[in-house]
Order: C-alpha cells, then structure tokens, then sequence
C-alpha cells in the first residue's frame, strides 16, 4: 500500500514545525529555509497552508531532467533526486508546476521532499495532524466527496 501526505490547512497554525523538522532530517539544521516543506502564510486571513511535493503520477520534473536524476522509489512511492547524478542545471525546477522542488546553493544540487525514506518527519512534528501520512487511495476519495458535498449543498441552497 502507497501512502502519501494529506494535507488539512484548516489544522495548520503555523508552527512551522514541519520545517524545522524537515530541515533537521534533510540538512541536520534547524533553518526553515531549507525546508522542503513550506508554509504559505496569508496574512489577512490568517490562514496558513503547508504545501510540498505531491509526487505526480506524470512528474513534469521527473520527465524534465536531461541527466535522469529523478527517479521514483516503488517502495515509498516518492520521487527522489539522485544527489550523485543530478547536476542542478534546475530544469525541474521550471518544469515543476507547484514551485515545489528548491535550488540548493551549498549543494549545488535541487531538493524536493522524499518523504523521509516512507516515515515523514513532517507529518510527525505536527502538532494538529493539519500533516498526516495516510493510505494514498483513500486521500482523493475523501477530497472528492468533500466537494462534491460542497457544490450539491451550494447547488440546493442557490436552487
């Protein structure tokens, strides 16, 4: 069973836990910035959305990289950049419809988030499960029901 990371951004506060543990497993730092996870703060709302990789089926990035760098793991189901091959030309980054793969400057190489070998330091470190690792089928379903709930209910009350 493929899992993958479901994201509730009315959970999310802000915390920024998930990047500071993020940077700690990837960098061994604790430094936001490099992060491959990111918060997206909207200030007026006071909102705040988590966002990553979402490991596309048909990854632009992947497709994208002249050297082949990026490979999927078929036990994980996460795309992984191969740090030995890639040589941070950056066309993933550009080919990345999400923003969501990141130039690294000391490496000289791109980062994206690789979900942590299978056990996501993320989803971990959050402290309102606004990030949990969960059954990779079940994610759409429960998204798809929820606006089709949405728009039937927008439907009626319109109607």
């Amino acid at each position: 069973m493929l899992r993958s990371l479901s994201i509730d951004p009315d959970k999310c506060t802000g915390c920024l836990q998930c990047e500071m543990a993020c940077s700690l497993e990837n960098e061994g730092i604790f430094n936001p910035a490099r992060s491959r996870i990111k918060v997206f703060t909207f200030h007026e709302e006071g909102r705040f959305v988590p966002y990553t990789c979402t490991q596309c089926d048909e990854a632009w990035c992947m497709h994208a990289c002249p050297v082949d760098a990026i490979k999927m793991n078929f036990q994980t189901g996460a795309l992984e950049v191969n740090e030995k091959t890639c040589v941070g030309c950056k066309v993933c980054t550009i080919a990345c419809p999400f923003g969501t793969i990141n130039y690294n400057r000391v490496s000289g190489k791109v980062i994206k988030c690789d979900l942590c070998g299978g056990d996501p330091e993320c989803a971990k470190a959050c402290p309102t499960q606004a990030i949990t690792y969960v059954d990779s089928d079940a994610t759409g379903l429960e998204k798809m029901r929820a606006w089709a709930g949405k728009t039937d209910n927008a439907q009626h009350a319109a109607g």
